[in-house]
């Protein structure tokens, strides 16, 4: 099965991920060392840092796109990183990729449904699809393929994994390719699965908008963690330094 599906198998239960001593080189450069953290039950993490600090290679890991060199990779204490993609999404592991994937002949009620695992009501549809700014009478029969422009994709994409209620959804820099009215929504999208969601939450991200609602900020800098900041904390998080680097 192609990588692009991950998010489309459903597999609900309590979790926890946890990472240890992830490392990882590419190109004979490292880009990640020693990262190790862990992903609580029904927690919004957000993971930020500089540009080229390790943060999307980081998520893909966790994902099973890219694979560590070192460390390892736990899902309710059980060893997973020689699991795949595909292994992992039936684990309830879900990912939304910063540049939206098409698929070719499948209409967006049909990824709706793909994405929940069963039929859906029109209504139903529509409530995911509002969510993220879109019009489900506009969409309903319209193919997930290159005729949707860039932002149209990416709320589509976040919709569907809305429609997933993963045990662990993975955002990478959701925010990127969006007009404002549908990053200010997409704020409040992130609110609700915070509240709603029975399961985990992971969004790349330099937008201190989201790092606001997340329960703690991991912040990657070098290719390793510097900090953790706990809710209530993040003040210390916005330094001159971190905004020079936001998107």
């Amino acid at each position: 099965m192609d990588y692009r599906y991950i998010h489309l198998v459903k597999d609900i239960n309590d979790t926890m991920v946890e990472l240890k001593d992830i490392g990882i080189a590419k190109g004979g450069k490292q880009i990640l060392h020693d990262i190790s953290f862990k992903i609580p039950d029904n927690e919004f993490i957000a993971i930020t840092g500089p540009n080229g600090s390790g943060k999307s290679t980081l998520a893909k890991i966790i994902m099973g796109i890219d694979k560590p060199d070192t460390g390892s990779i736990l899902l309710d204490g059980v060893d997973i990183t020689g699991l795949s993609m595909v292994e992992r999404a039936k684990k309830g592991i879900a990912f939304a990729f910063q540049t939206p994937v098409t698929f070719k002949g499948i209409t967006v009620r049909r990824l709706m449904e793909l994405a929940s695992g069963k039929k859906l009501e029109k209504s139903e549809v529509c409530t995911f699809l509002s969510k993220v700014g879109l019009c489900a009478n506009n969409y309903l029969t319209r193919e997930v393929d290159s005729s949707l422009s860039g932002g149209e994709l990416k709320r589509i994409e976040i919709a569907s994994v809305l429609a997933r209620k993963a045990r662990v959804s993975i955002f990478d820099e959701p925010e990127a390719g969006i007009d404002l009215w549908s990053f200010k929504n997409l704020i409040e999208v992130f609110g609700e699965l915070r509240s709603e969601v029975e399961g985990s939450i992971v969004v790349i991200s330099h937008q201190e908008r989201i790092l606001n609602i997340a329960d703690r900020v991991v912040l990657l800098e070098n290719g390793t963690i510097d900090k953790v900041v706990k809710q209530g904390e993040k003040n210390s998080l916005f330094t001159d330094e971190l905004r020079c680097c936001k998107c």
